[in-house]
């Protein structure tokens, strides 16, 4: 799979998608449960501005970001706790206006730079495009906590290809963040696109190998979804073992989802 273009424009319009989730949502629907334990609604958008208000401050003023990243804890949950502290102390409304202010500041200023250049980010530093990924890879995430709660339908386009080359890219956090060594071994990623393409990653002899629907593989980088509910296979031991552990993003894993625990697939 060849690098997909115009990643600030899908950052943008899967962005457009979640607002659109929320912004006629009445005030008790801001109170809704997601599931993830303990976040509501409200909570997912307050998580989503903070990191959009980090990315954009990563990418306009590199030299106050990691004054500030500096300064955060090494407790992981604190930092989280903290962030999303400041925006729930907002009326609906006011969050709702934080969270589009961010986004918008941060599509900016991650628009204004090359693809290629290199701004500093929580982890290590990041080509400004893959920035842009791990925001479309938040937006998904975070997103799909909000339509279960809502019980709505989602639909899906060719865009989450970045969440897909994303966490290609990062198939070795769901190791790192358990403390577990990462095997000297290739995958081989044999995905299809919601448009029916064909998306690959790695050596076509590779002998661990993770092959599906790509909407279930992303569902799955989240930990969205249970492997056990999701039309991913593995081939040899070590991709069998991935498909328990994967996660694109940094941090602690968390509970993830339990087998059954949605009636029908997130489509």
């Amino acid at each position: 799979m060849t690098e997909q273009p115009n990643v600030i424009a899908d950052l943008t319009a899967a962005g457009d998608e979640v607002d659109s989730l929320v912004s006629g949502l009445r005030t008790a629907q801001w109170a809704l449960p997601t599931p993830a334990p303990g976040w509501t609604v409200a909570h997912q958008i307050a998580h989503l501005a903070a990191t959009f208000r980090l990315a954009a401050l990563s990418a306009s003023n590199p030299d106050r970001f990691t004054a500030l990243a500096a300064r955060l804890s090494p407790d992981f949950n604190a930092n989280v706790d903290a962030a999303l502290a400041e925006f729930l102390a907002d009326p609906p409304e006011v969050l709702l206006a934080r969270w589009r202010d961010a986004k918008a500041t941060a599509e900016k200023a991650l628009g204004a730079l090359p693809p290629q250049h290199m701004v500093p980010w929580l982890v290590r530093p990041l080509p400004a495009a893959v920035l842009a990924a791990a925001g479309m890879m938040e937006l998904f995430g975070h997103g799909q906590d909000i339509v279960d709660a809502l019980g709505v339908r989602r639909e899906h386009t060719d865009r989450i290809g970045h969440l897909v080359a994303f966490a290609v890219r990062t198939w070795d956090f769901g190791y790192q963040a358990r403390g577990l060594p990462v095997p000297d071994v290739q995958f081989r990623f044999e995905l299809v696109a919601p448009s029916g393409r064909f998306w690959t990653f790695g050596p076509a002899d590779a002998a661990h190998r993770i092959t599906g629907p790509a909407v279930d593989f992303c569902l799955l980088v989240t930990r969205r979804r249970h492997r056990d509910d999701l039309r991913l296979m593995a081939t040899g031991a070590e991709a069998d073992h991935w498909l328990d552990i994967a996660q694109a993003y940094r941090g602690p894993a968390g509970a993830g989802r339990v087998p059954g625990q949605f009636a029908t697939p997130a489509r």
